[in-house]
């Protein structure tokens, strides 16, 4: 049995002393892959690459004069067409042994590994992560595709004997799919969570309709390309387009026997309701968060200060897990504030597949519109400690540049406090005890992920009891509270986070495109 590993690409290479090789191999896939800018890609239905006339652009938030490639606007009948032939393909895809989809799997997690240089080059243009912030996706996406192969293999197809009832019956239970579903996966990771979604559909014997995220669909294309020909015919199909068309159209089919889906609480209700209004039906789903993170008096500051910076502003805020919220003992506030925003003021603003850059681009005008709105309540009702303003750099006047924000003094219960922006944008508060500043991390509607700093066992013990959120770190200097990693902190959303209470790149998260059948044979 192959054992899984992580990829950990940037981490081999730093423990290898060989950083400078990584930078090479990115600066060399930037250069390489700008020859295929512009080009006309397919949506793939039914094994057959279908091509229109009727397109949208894809352009780089970096760089709005840069066009990515184009796409189809797929119609309500393309739609229905690639539902409708994912149901006449699933017999021929779920009586595949599981062996045979295990082996798949691992052979295109392969090729992604050999490629993923220019893939994570791609995704840096594409949705404007920096070239660690992408080659962590595409890692993530190699990782999920490899660590579901294991799940399926150590748990032979999930099928076992069972208790036999009487001496002449045998019996076993058989987790069998559903039939077919719709993935809806989100801009900000356009590879880990699109391959993570629909491998966990697809190797499990379920097929599949995939609809990317219209502003970052490049790279889901790419492991669609990667593996169609592998499979039967509609097997697995991508239609791209609008949500209002596409994505609608997927919510409301009857074909429909699940649906995973990634992003914002109220496009992911509103498609709970729709898919479940009519009869019970999977619905896997990753709402977002208000992620908190708290700092005791008798925390390591320096470590605090790295863990929140690099959890509110990496990827420019633009993670579900991101940090948001940060709750400051008052005894240190002064101290942690003055290092948090010296950190966060010496940050690389500038194109993302640059080499020194830290933070990229927002993903699209409405992201830029949204942080002037944000930043312009904040000056009313509170104080900008730094940021607040679009990047006035002329190297980033044609891209969605803006500052990293600290904002503190705002009123308890204030919206910015309580709603998720998005953005590289971070609201500050201070307490006086422990259990105020669990009170007030646990004081949201969400529950996805949650940090703490302190050197005191009892707070630490305290803040795992009592916290609501479902990925938990103390004293993590690498990020407070993003950076889950597959096979290790499976990413579990409570509240209104998430419906299913299941993590990704966990142990239990392909159960959930399975359902149980129990057969007795009686001699």
């Amino acid at each position: 049995m192959t054992m899984f590993e992580n990829e950990k690409t940037y981490g081999r290479f730093a423990e290898n002393n060989s950083i400078d090789e990584f930078h090479k191999k990115f600066d060399d896939s930037v250069t390489r892959i700008q020859k295929d800018f512009g080009q006309n890609y397919p949506m793939i239905i039914g094994g057959k690459e279908i091509f229109s006339n009727d397109i949208f652009e894809v352009r780089s938030p970096a760089d709005r004069n840069l066009i990515l490639g184009r796409f189809p606007l797929a119609t309500k009948e393309d739609t229905l067409h690639a539902i409708e032939t994912a149901r006449d393909s699933f017999f021929k895809w779920a009586l595949v042994p599981y062996e045979t989809r295990v082996r798949i799997f691992r052979e295109v997690a392969d090729i992604f590994s050999q490629n993923k240089f220019d893939l994570a080059a791609i995704l840096s243009f594409e949705n404007g992560k920096n070239r660690l912030e992408a080659m962590g996706d595409l890692d993530e996406s190699i990782d999920f595709m490899r660590f579901y192969a294991e799940q399926l293999e150590i748990n032979q197809g999930f099928s076992k004997q069972t208790k036999s009832a009487t001496s002449n019956e045998n019996t076993k239970s058989v987790l069998k799919p559903y039939g077919v579903w719709g993935i809806i996966s989100p801009f900000n990771f356009p590879s880990a969570i699109a391959i993570g979604m629909t491998s966990g559909a697809l190797i499990t014997g379920n097929t599949v309709v995939l609809k990317p995220s219209s502003d970052a669909p490049i790279s889901a294309f790419k492991f669609v390309e990667s593996i169609y020909h592998k499979l039967p015919p509609a097997a697995i199909n991508f239609v791209t387009g609008s949500g209002s068309i596409v994505g609608k159209t997927i919510l409301s089919s009857d074909i429909i026997e699940g649906i995973a889906f990634t992003g914002s609480k109220q496009v992911g209700m509103s498609g709970y309701s729709t898919v479940t209004s009519h009869r019970p039906r999977p619905f896997i789903s990753e709402m977002g968060g208000k992620n908190p993170a708290i700092v005791s008096a008798s925390s390591d500051i320096e470590k605090a200060t790295d863990g929140v910076m690099r959890a509110a502003f990496g990827y420019s805020g633009q993670k579900c897990s991101a940090c948001s919220r940060v709750y400051v003992h008052k005894s240190i506030a002064p101290k942690f504030l003055d290092m948090l925003v010296a950190k966060t003021r010496a940050l690389k603003v500038g194109k993302p597949w640059e080499k020194d850059s830290y933070i990229g681009p927002v993903i699209n005008a409405d992201a830029v519109q949204k942080f002037q709105n944000a930043s312009n309540i904040a000056k009313k009702d509170g104080k900008i400690l730094c940021g607040g303003d679009l990047v006035p750099d002329a190297s980033c006047k044609d891209g969605n540049f803006v500052m990293p924000t600290i904002v503190a003094g705002l009123p308890k219960d204030h919206e910015l406090i309580r709603e998720e922006l998005f953005l590289p944008f971070l609201c500050v508060e201070e307490f006086d005890n422990f259990d105020e500043a669990i009170s007030l991390a646990n004081k949201s509607n969400y529950g996805l992920t949650a940090g703490v700093f302190s050197q005191d066992r009892t707070e630490i013990e305290k803040f795992f009891e009592k916290i609501e959120a479902g990925v938990t770190y103390a004293n993590r200097a690498a990020s407070a509270t993003t950076g889950a990693m597959v096979g290790a902190q499976p990413f579990v959303g409570w509240k209104d986070s998430g419906i299913s209470g299941k993590g990704a790149g966990g142990a239990y998260y392909l159960l959930q495109f399975l359902r149980e059948q129990t057969q007795t044979r009686c001699e």
